[in-house]
């Protein structure tokens, strides 16, 4: 998989928030956890699975739409290099 760093800029908060929301659940603190900062995150089943992929080309979807928007999706058209 090649990672899209061009759709980072077009990451929104909101994209942020509804993985952290989604995820929270399994977020389990330390019992020292006001003292070290430290916790743990459970595993997931093959259900939050599906839904994280889910969720993953939703998020993909809108940042492509947002970049397509931004006009800046057809300035980026690579070309090859002169170099051999």
């Amino acid at each position: 998989m090649k990672l899209r760093l061009d759709l980072l800029e077009h990451l929104k908060d909101e994209d942020i928030l509804e993985e952290v929301l989604a995820n929270n659940h399994r977020y389990k603190p330390e019992p020292l956890f006001s003292k070290t900062g430290v916790g743990s995150l459970s595993s997931a089943s093959i259900e939050e699975r599906a839904k994280e992929e889910e969720r993953s080309t939703a998020r993909i979807q809108r940042a492509m739409h947002r970049l397509q928007r931004s006009g800046k999706y057809n300035a980026k058209k690579r070309t090859r290099s002169p170099k051999p």
